[in-house]
C-alpha cells in the first residue's frame, strides 16, 4: 500500500494503542485502502497534531481514525481542528475499562462531533469500516470492495449450529 496516496490516517495518543489500532490498518488494507499511522498526544505532542490535522485534508486524507485511553483527547482535539470525519476509539483502560475514554469521545460540544466507536480491537476494526463506507461514497472501487467485504460477512455466518 505504500505507493499508493493515503485516504485514512490513522493517529493514536501513544505506542501503546498500536496493538490495538494496528486493526483499523489491517481493516483498511485488506479493503485495498491506503492509510498511514502516526502517533500523536493530544498533550504531550500538540503541536504534533495541530501540524498533522491542519495538512492532512491537503494532502489527500479524507477520514481520521484517532484512538486514545484516559483522558481521551486525541479524536476531539482533531475534530476541533479539522473539517475532515474524525472516528474515535476508545482504548480498554485500567482504570474504569475504557469507560472513561468512551464517555469522553462521546461527550463532544455541539459543533465538534467525533462518530465514537467501541471499545478496542472491535472499535478499530469498526472504525476502518465506517471509513470505507464513507470512502465508498464517491470511490466505485472502494463500494466495490466494501460490498465484497460484506457479502462475504454475510455467506460466512452459517445458518445452523454445530456442535464444536
Amino acid at each position: 500500500m505504500s505507493d499508493l496516496k493515503p485516504l485514512v490516517g490513522i493517529i493514536m495518543g501513544s505506542q501503546s494503542d498500536w496493538s490495538v489500532m494496528r486493526n483499523a490498518v489491517e481493516r483498511l488494507e485488506s479493503l485495498g485502502i491506503a492509510c498511514e499511522s502516526k502517533i500523536i498526544s493530544a498533550h504531550r505532542t500538540p503541536e504534533r497534531l495541530d501540524q498533522y490535522c491542519r495538512a492532512a485534508k491537503d494532502r489527500g486524507i479524507q477520514v481520521i481514525i484517532a484512538g486514545a485511553g484516559m483522558a481521551a483527547a486525541l479524536p476531539g482535539s482533531a475534530a476541533a481542528i479539522t473539517p475532515l470525519p474524525v472516528l474515535g476509539v476508545p482504548m480498554e483502560g485500567k482504570m474504569m475499562g475504557g469507560l472513561d475514554a468512551m464517555l469522553a469521545m462521546t461527550q463532544m460540544p455541539p459543533g465538534v462531533p467525533v462518530g465514537t466507536l467501541g471499545l478496542g480491537k472491535a472499535g478499530a476494526i469498526n472504525a476502518a469500516l465506517l471509513a470505507a463506507s464513507i470512502l465508498a461514497l464517491s470511490d466505485e472501487k472502494i463500494a466495490k470492495a466494501y460490498d465484497d467485504f460484506r457479502t462475504a460477512q454475510t455467506a460466512g455466518v452459517p445458518e445452523e449450529p454445530k456442535d464444536d
